[in-house]
């Protein structure tokens, strides 16, 4: 391959297997060609696209390269010169994102047979689960929140448990305790009986009204994967995958989160109100037969495989920029951060936020069977990723302004700038 395959820019709902959906244009592979190099009577038809090209150090259709290529809002980015030789695919993981995507398909399938709608929020439940994240979930109750972690963790093979948080919630109730045992010699000793942390998938419900120690023992947990008892750590077993939930509504009695405590959420997710006729079809499905049991579309093993494919996908160099100065305007006090935005913040958002954009980047272009990042799957984690992180000021709340709109609107502006 002489040169790179140029992008067009354009979109259509064709089908491309493993890769996204492009249109592409014959008139420009033929750029970058010398008169000499066409064949006879190609005129200017270009290169073949049954052809096979080197992308990553591997031979792929040409017809994937251009595929992959950087969508419309970075298309003047050049796939092979703004990606570290360090973060090639392999061949073996082409093959690994192919069916990644089909799995995901599948578990969308599932899902959608007990849940109507959310899709959204179940793309970013997956975006989190194999990017090895943790989620926080907000909405009012009613919203099925917790049928669909339930179903999540059906169709995932995992072990699942729930834990309402309450005020006189202990540490020793979530994490285990020791209790006093009778062995078969007539000798007492202590056994460790696990608490529901010890689980694949954990539903935290509210645990805003949690005291702030066991907050602390759960946050333990979701960071070192592992909890301290009585001067012991005992290893959680992964995967490993909590999303907690918060009722906007009632504020009355709870300890809210601390903002170093939000920021260990990988994602916000804002689980709205359903369609009408989505409404409609809640009320029929669940008002009549029994809802179904699905099918088990991946195991524990395979989750872990993937989330460790995940972090292979490569990240051209121009999106880990994008990506920083992202962030970096979201503080009140860096010399990047736009005049109309210093008296809406309080707060910005840290490294970790840049991190995790790279990572939510990296699971939904897999899950959408993309071999590599793209401007795109940046610019759709940013919401979930910076809402929590942005403590807007009393001014912003004043005129209406939430942390929402104030990301939405300079992600626009970034990308405008190029």
């Amino acid at each position: 391959m002489s040169a790179n395959v140029p992008f067009n820019g354009q979109q259509e709902t064709g089908s491309l297997p493993g890769a996204d959906r492009v249109q592409v244009n014959q008139n420009v592979l033929n750029t970058r060609k010398s008169g000499n190099e066409r064949r006879k009577g190609r005129g200017n038809s270009g290169d073949k696209l049954d052809s096979t090209v080197p992308v990553y150090g591997i031979m792929i259709p040409r017809i994937y390269a251009i595929a992959c290529q950087p969508g419309p809002l970075d298309r003047k980015r050049e796939i092979v010169t703004t990606t570290p030789a360090s973060e090639q695919l392999h061949a073996d993981d082409v093959a690994a994102i192919d069916e990644l995507r089909q799995a995901y398909q599948q578990l969308c399938d599932e899902l959608g047979k007990v849940i109507v709608g959310q899709q959204a929020v179940i793309e970013q439940l997956a975006i989190c689960l194999f990017a090895r994240g943790h989620a926080l979930l907000m909405g009012v109750p009613g919203l099925a929140k917790t049928l669909l972690i339930r179903r999540l963790a059906e169709t995932l093979d995992l072990n699942f448990s729930r834990v309402q948080f309450t005020p006189d919630l202990m540490p020793m109730d979530i994490t285990g305790t020791d209790i006093l045992q009778e062995s078969a010699s007539g000798r007492r000793e202590f056994e460790f009986v696990r608490g529901p942390l010890f689980a694949n998938i954990v539903l935290a419900d509210e645990i805003n009204r949690a005291p702030s120690k066991t907050q602390a023992a759960m946050l333990e947990a979701m960071q070192e994967y592992r909890v301290t008892v009585v001067g012991r750590s005992y290893t959680l077993d992964e995967p490993f995958f909590v999303l907690a939930t918060q009722n906007p509504i009632e504020q009355e009695g709870t300890y809210p989160l601390p903002e170093a405590q939000l920021d260990r959420f990988m994602f916000m997710v804002e689980v709205d109100y359903p369609q009408l006729q989505e409404e409609i079809a809640i009320a029929r499905a669940t008002t009549g037969a029994q809802l179904p049991a699905l099918e088990h579309v991946l195991d524990g093993p395979r989750v872990q495989a993937f989330q460790e494919l995940v972090r292979r996908v490569p990240v051209p160099d121009h999106l880990y920029e994008f990506a920083a100065h992202l962030v970096r305007r979201t503080r009140p006090g860096d010399e990047e951060t736009p005049d109309w935005i210093k008296p809406l913040i309080n707060w910005g958002a840290g490294p970790r936020a840049v991190q995790y954009l790279i990572l939510g980047a990296k699971s939904r272009a897999a899950l959408l069977g993309s071999y590599m990042v793209r401007l795109e799957d940046v610019v759709a984690v940013a919401e979930p990723v910076l809402m929590h992180r942005v403590i807007t000021s009393f001014g912003a709340e004043s005129e209406g302004v939430d942390s929402r709109q104030i990301v939405r609107r300079l992600v626009d502006e970034l990308v405008k700038e190029g």
